[in-house]
């Protein structure tokens, strides 16, 4: 029986079992398995998984009964863990698999991807050895040429004679049309080695992967000239040739757009990925925004659309109005106030409420949240405490329970923020406006928290690279930030001059509207006496320090309404706050504060 050709340089891939359960080692096949990848085989002396997960697919299973039947995967003579190690088997044969995630999947007992499970001694994923791959059937780029070791190739080269190139002056020539990642690794470690740093030859791989593999006849491809955007067509495959210095040895032709565009007129989400800082970037999420620059879009879509020339209008970013409805039910008898809030989050992108406690802030804050987003679904709440940090409201390695396993390791998680951000940059989502609260903005060290972040607020038309992931970021312009700050609590740092910067600050005080007579709209609402309301408004007016003015909201709950529960709620929720406030100055806070003393200077 002839044996299963291997696929000419590619290495050997190795999976580990968790918690020391083995070793299993495969190569990739140069014969082609019926879902349109190289088949793979795994090599005697594997370790498999003895248990297999209840969701693993059919194939696998019955894969795995049939080796086992037949002798091909036997039990383990020894345990590489020790004694508390999964049990597992050992394959007694080469096993030829039908992928490289069908491989994955037999050795884990649990459905896995292969091109991102099986590595290198090296820890290289199969999937950069992988020719073929799936990408979108159309897609953007950004190539930079205006400062090409200091020569302008925009303005020289690529308008004058309609191409787009990259520099590749130390790479051999090249043999096939489509090199895989690992070869062109190869080829930068060789012709490289001393002349890039490993980041930089790390960037110049996936910049030229991108150049020669990636990009497509048919492929929209932008540049920079002058603060100026060019647009143009992709029309030819990538080729090599002679350059001065070697600075366009790398080329494609290209049908350049006669128009050009001022940066400052672009979309903002254009602008954003923009600002990546990449030789090669992919424009692919905002096709549709370079596409309609020019009002119409090109060729095969011309023809989708009707043969019209025209695209569907984008659905522009906006917040609903404020409704006679919504300032009922916030009881805000001042709709223009509500109006300002609008416009403040429509030109800002993010504000804080602040205030003494009780004031409504929270409550307010996910109200016009659900508004403007049209539902809780968009909302996303978090309360920021002395511990917070930067790995927990963006992102950072925390650990991780394998569901399947329960193996625990230290993975790249997501926080809130990041979350909502990917959630709100979605395809079909980016006209809807997405808002994260932040309840007691100022009780973390906000620095700490933000990092790098504190750039996006200012500058939303920006990215920056992310301190964890190394990703390029932006904060999408859908996204929308209301803060909560408590006025009162003497113990939190005061918010520093960069963090008022970048927001906006409103108002929330006992003492001016909308709150000032907020307690005696709900009690007219309720069908209450209108005592409480008399009472709170005597008792701020012995407040000298307006940052201790009491809230509404401690008088607008069911239980002060019931059989001594006005008294009981003064008792134990107002006057410690004011003895709090008064702490050693010998003041008999009930004396002065209490219902009866108040009762008895209303006139």
């Amino acid at each position: 029986m002839p044996q299963p050709e291997r696929l000419p340089g590619a290495p050997e891939f190795r999976i580990r079992l968790p918690r020391g359960g083995g070793e299993a080692r495969g190569c990739l096949l140069t014969e082609f398995g019926g879902n349109g990848t190289n088949k793979f085989l795994l090599l005697k002396g594997s370790a498999v998984a003895a248990e297999a997960s209840p969701g693993l697919g059919d194939h696998a299973r019955r894969l795995r009964a049939e080796l086992r039947a037949s002798g091909g995967l036997v039990d383990s003579p020894i345990s590489p863990g020790g004694p508390q190690s999964p049990p597992h088997w050992v394959a007694a044969r080469d096993v030829e698999c039908n992928s490289p995630s069908a491989a994955a999947a037999l050795v884990y007992g649990y459905d896995a991807s292969g091109p991102e499970s099986w590595r290198t001694d090296e820890g290289h994923p199969l999937a950069d050895y992988l020719s073929t791959s799936w990408r979108a059937p159309r897609k953007a780029w950004l190539v930079r040429g205006s400062n090409v070791s200091g020569h302008n190739l925009v303005r020289r080269l690529w308008l004058a004679e309609g191409v787009v190139s990259l520099a590749g002056a130390h790479l051999p020539q090249l043999e096939e049309a489509n090199p895989t990642k690992s070869t062109l690794r190869r080829f930068v470690q060789e012709g490289y080695e001393g002349a890039a740093s490993y980041h930089q030859k790390q960037g110049l791989v996936d910049e030229l992967h991108a150049f020669l593999t990636q990009m497509r006849v048919g492929d929209t491809v932008a540049t920079f000239d002058d603060d100026r955007l060019h647009i143009g067509r992709i029309t030819g495959e990538a080729m090599q040739t002679a350059s001065p210095g070697g600075l366009s040895n790398l080329r494609r032709t290209v049908a350049w757009r006669t128009d050009s565009h001022p940066y400052e007129e672009l979309p903002g989400e254009v602008q954003q990925k923009l600002s990546v800082q990449h030789d090669v970037v992919d424009l692919t999420g905002v096709l549709d925004a370079l596409e309609g620059l020019n009002g119409h879009a090109q060729g095969a879509d011309s023809e989708e659309a009707g043969g019209t020339g025209e695209r569907p209008a984008q659905r522009e970013l906006s917040l609903p109005e404020i409704t006679g409805e919504l300032a009922a039910d916030l009881l805000v008898h001042d709709r223009a106030w509500l109006e300002e809030v609008r416009e403040i989050l429509l030109d800002e992108r993010q504000l804080v409420f602040y205030g003494p406690p009780g004031t409504g802030k929270t409550y307010l804050a996910m109200k016009l949240a659900e508004h403007f987003g049209g539902g809780p679904e968009q909302v996303k709440i978090v309360q920021f405490h002395p511990s917070y940090a930067y790995e927990d409201f963006f992102e950072g390695f925390r650990p991780v329970e394998d569901p399947e396993t329960r193996e625990v390791a230290f993975r790249l998680t997501a926080g809130p923020l990041r979350e909502l951000a990917d959630l709100a940059s979605r395809e079909g989502n980016r006209h809807v406006p997405h808002f994260l609260i932040i309840d007691e903005i100022n009780r973390a060290n906000l620095a700490k928290v933000f990092g790098e972040l504190y750039f996006l607020l200012e500058y939303r038309t920006r990215s920056v690279r992310l301190t964890y992931s190394g990703d390029d970021f932006a904060l999408p312009p859908n996204l929308f930030v209301i803060g909560t700050m408590n006025t009162a609590d003497r113990s939190i740092a005061l918010v520093d001059t960069a963090m008022r910067r970048r927001f906006a600050f409103v108002e929330l005080s006992p003492r001016t509207e909308p709150t000032a007579g907020l307690l005696a709209r709900w009690l007219e609402r309720e069908g209450r006496d209108p005592e409480p309301a008399h009472l709170l408004e005597a008792l701020n007016s012995l407040i000298d320090d307006a940052d201790f003015a009491i809230g509404p909201s401690y008088l607008m709950k069911p239980g002060v309404y019931r059989d001594g529960g006005l008294e009981r709620t003064w008792r134990t929720k107002i006057l410690p706050l004011l003895e709090e406030h008064h702490y050693g100055e010998g003041l008999d806070v009930a004396a002065r504060y209490g219902l009866d003393a108040l009762r008895e200077r209303r006139p």
